[in-house]
């Protein structure tokens, strides 16, 4: 059973304002917690297209959205390749782009992904170190701990996981490699654990956490597949559609606002405005509200896993 609570659902399908007969897209399709709460707004002229590169994902949506019938269009892919998605979708086209009305990102890691121990995700979990979202293509956390030099595995480490200590934890996988192939998670967790000062074990929740964000990004490149599905994204928009983007840590909220600021129309409005009312001026989007939405407490309370998360709205001019 893919059973994944759904982080931001009620906030995000709002901020894209579903019309009736509009075109949406989500892009990280994982339970189906967004994609069922889109299409329960659509009439039989709307139209919901879902991203996904996870099989298991892809087969838990084909149940639960069938009652919704032709209106929902399941695609595997990489959300980096949107415009080419979207054509195969049959989606009309402007110009030589797919034009729709609303596209969604929840960046978080399926629940599932992270809960299956064979997966290879989790630190709390001994499997096979694995760490890929779409199980066809070839690289794995295995390769690039036991291949990688160990320059490359302390920059994913510094740069993906926000690691202070990347270079000890490189060196010693490097040293522990050389005894035996670095295979499990288990073994992986351990390595990392004792290459961290004890003092800093005893904060922060579990020593392996960032280490396993970093690789799990590098396997599956999940920060350059974003930004190129992002730039994407505001080509795909129609005027008055919107992108409603989910993150779960600084680097990928990093891109989501850089990018978005780039865009942004210049603005005349006062500071304590929450949303800009004088339509800007050359840019090709406006931001909906300005500043990020976060969970309630009530949903932090009811999922612990929601406690990083923000919202970023953009409406395309």
């Amino acid at each position: 059973m893919f059973h994944h609570v759904t982080v931001l659902k009620e906030q995000s399908v709002e901020a894209l304002n579903v019309k009736l007969d509009g075109i949406y897209v989500d892009c990280t399709l994982g339970g189906a917690g967004h994609s069922e709460l889109i299409a329960s707004k659509l009439g039989p002229q709307g139209r919901l297209i879902a991203l996904d590169q996870d099989e298991a994902a892809l087969a838990n949506a084909r149940i639960r959205l069938a009652p919704y019938g032709n209106i929902v269009t399941l695609v595997k892919s990489n959300f980096r390749h949107l415009k080419t998605a979207l054509r195969q979708a049959g989606v009309e086209e402007l110009n030589g782009v797919p034009q729709v009305d609303g596209i969604l990102f929840d960046l978080g890691v399926s629940s599932p992904q992270l809960d299956e121990a064979d997966r290879g995700f989790s630190y709390n979990h001994d499997a096979e170190l694995d760490m890929r979202m779409d199980r066809d293509e070839p690289l794995t956390a295995k390769e690039i701990v036991n291949e990688w030099e160990e320059r490359e595995i302390s920059n994913i480490l510094r740069d993906y996981g926000e690691e202070k200590f990347a270079r000890k934890i490189a060196a010693n996988i490097v040293k522990e490699r050389e005894k035996s192939p670095i295979e499990t998670t288990g073994r992986l967790a351990d390595i990392v654990k004792n290459s961290i000062p004890a003092a800093t074990r005893r904060t922060g929740g579990h020593p392996a956490k960032r280490s396993f964000q970093a690789l799990r990004i590098a396997v599956n490149d999940e920060l350059g597949a974003f930004q190129e599905a992002l730039d994407q994204t505001i080509d795909c928009l129609k005027p008055g559609g919107r992108a409603a983007v989910i993150t779960f840590h600084s680097l990928e909220d990093r891109i989501c606002k850089t990018t978005f600021a780039k865009e942004v129309a210049s603005c005349s409005c006062p500071p304590d405005f929450p949303v800009c009312v004088c339509g800007g001026g050359d840019g090709r989007l406006r931001l909906t509200p300005r500043k990020p939405i976060l969970p309630t407490e009530e949903e932090l309370e009811a999922n612990p896993r929601a406690r990083s998360s923000k919202l970023r709205v953009a409406e395309k001019l």
